[in-house]
């Protein structure tokens, strides 16, 4: 049994706050004009609309953003209008949302720009708006677009923004302006897709006009894994492969695909998963000290870690890796079908919506030291963590009659829903006996701190629009994490359909998955 001990901190006491800050000192960004591609999607109506919404009336700046949809549907200005304030008024937590005379005053930051994505003269129209609003709002020729496009629109809407001069930054009465560009995942399919889409922005933008989004890296636990090592003498001079037996990441979620099939069963979790989230935590826990905290140099060290993991051998994708596909179970009490009679999979279908793999990164720093990844839907529970499992102590002054149950030292990086760290140690239990067990020493963020952590994307647009790229993702990192999945996929193109094994959705993923851990002697840790 692991007893949690409650961690006492000197601001635990204040009261949650309803603002974080989200500019950085002396760095308030220049007023822009954010174009949305997509403007009518999904992703526009659920998460960037509400989060420009709450930025421009929560986080004001002296000179304010205006907002450009563009999109195919034949909309007049103010339809557009009632469809963002409807979508604000529907996603935004009701805490946070615009009074009447917020969202009126918010609409006036709002215009529209109608068009196909492969009209040219909609951005010829698009640039003559922007131009427009340049004089109406002082929006000085700063640029931010938004691709919330399908990725196969994407390279039709860059080579035009090219075309029509769009993606160059302006120079108006002496004053430099910039243009970016905020691409969303997937980077591509598999590596010569991911290196077509990166030549095609190469040609049209310079890379550092070029801001690939991952919305993980905008959630503030994963941002503290840099502060948690290197601002901490205690943890990093053990962080290494003398101490350390494993590291485990697992992202779970208990939803199915819902709406995604077309896309989800083309990519599967592989694809979905591994290749930017579960990367990039990995790139992030691994990385050596980067020598300033910039962007060029963390994405530097981000870079060595990922060239350092070894593509896989046919042999070891047979050994080291694990796919799996739920079937019909029950998740929070509620009975959910399987995957095949999900509406728009195919009765026959092979991808997979769990894999699970072993890796090593052939460095000084963690030669020998195994991860573990795994993640998979229709599981138990939503959550994703971080685990570093330490090494026993080299002599056990104890009897095993007073270590039973005692787990080695870990700590827990909880990346969401509950954000935190935990450290679990052994303890002596009181008593006249020297009996021992693990406790948990549990530290939460909203609570420690007194300050309600920012959304993602929130915290993500306003990096872009302050010019900051360290929590997007660079060119190489893309190419190098898919030069290794490629290993992967392409060896699972020709394995039989049954080596991808089923699981009752509610359980955590199939029996395979286990043996490919307890077949070194460990296990897996679920929340």
């Amino acid at each position: 049994m692991v007893q949690n001990v409650q961690v006492t901190s000197t601001v635990a006491s204040k009261p949650v706050l309803k603002q974080h800050k989200i500019w950085q000192e002396g760095n308030e960004p220049e007023p822009c004009a954010v174009v949305i591609f997509g403007a009518t999607g999904d992703l526009t109506q659920r998460k960037l609309l509400p989060t420009l919404a709450h930025l421009w009336h929560d986080h004001p700046l002296t000179h304010p953003f205006v907002i450009v949809g563009f999109a195919r549907r034949p909309l007049t200005l103010e339809q557009w209008r009632e469809m963002a304030l409807k979508s604000i008024n529907t996603y935004m937590p009701e805490e946070d949302r615009l009074d009447e005379a917020a969202q009126k005053e918010f609409a006036q930051c709002l215009f529209y720009c109608q068009s196909n994505f492969d009209d040219r003269e909609g951005y010829e129209k698009l640039a003559d708006l922007l131009e427009q609003l340049d004089k109406e709002h002082d929006t000085e020729g700063n640029r931010l677009f938004y691709m919330a496009t399908p990725p196969e629109l994407d390279i039709e809407v860059i080579n035009l923004l090219g075309a029509t001069g769009l993606s160059r930054p302006l120079h108006q009465d002496g004053h430099q302006a910039w243009t970016r560009i905020i691409i969303e995942k997937p980077f591509g399919h598999d590596l010569a897709s991911a290196q077509e889409l990166n030549q095609t922005l190469a040609r049209s933008f310079n890379e550092n006009q070029i801001y690939r989004i991952d919305h993980y890296m905008g959630k503030e636990t994963v941002q503290n894994i840099l502060a948690f090592r290197f601002a901490n003498r205690m943890f990093e001079p053990v962080w290494n492969l003398n101490y350390i037996d494993n590291v485990q990441i697992l992202i779970a979620e208990t939803l199915g695909i819902g709406t995604r099939a077309e896309y989800y069963n083309s990519e599967g979790a592989i694809r979905d998963m591994i290749q930017n989230h579960m990367m990039q935590l990995l790139s992030l826990t691994a990385m050596e000290p980067p020598d300033a905290f910039n962007a060029d140099a963390i994405h530097n060290e981000k870079v060595k870690v990922l060239h350092a993991i070894p593509c896989f051998t046919p042999e070891q994708v047979r050994q080291e890796t694990v796919r799996g596909q739920y079937t019909a179970g029950v998740v929070d009490e509620q009975q959910v079908p399987g995957y095949r009679q999900e509406k728009g999979v195919p009765p026959d279908s092979t991808t997979e919506t769990y894999v699970a793999l072993k890796l090593f990164i052939e460095n000084w720093r963690w030669a020998g030291v195994p991860f573990y990844l795994r993640t998979g839907k229709r599981l138990p529970a939503r959550c994703t963590e971080i685990t570093i499992q330490f090494k026993r102590v080299p002599h056990l002054l104890y009897k095993p009659s007073d270590t039973k149950g005692l787990e080695p030292n870990l700590i827990i990086i909880r990346i969401q829903p509950d954000e935190g760290i935990a450290i679990r140690f052994g303890a002596k239990i009181p008593g006249a006996e020297s009996h021992l067990a693990s406790v948990n020493m549990d530290f939460n963020y909203s609570s420690a701190f007194g300050i309600e952590s920012p959304d993602a994307y929130e915290r993500l647009i306003a990096d872009a629009m302050e010019g900051d790229s360290t929590l997007f993702i660079r060119r190489d990192e893309i190419e190098a994490s898919w030069e290794m999945i490629d290993s992967i996929t392409n060896v699972w193109k020709t394995m039989p359909p049954d080596t991808v094994y089923p699981y009752p959705a509610g359980t955590w993923g199939p029996p395979e998955a286990n043996e490919l851990i307890e077949k070194d002697g460990r296990h897996w840790y679920n929340p």
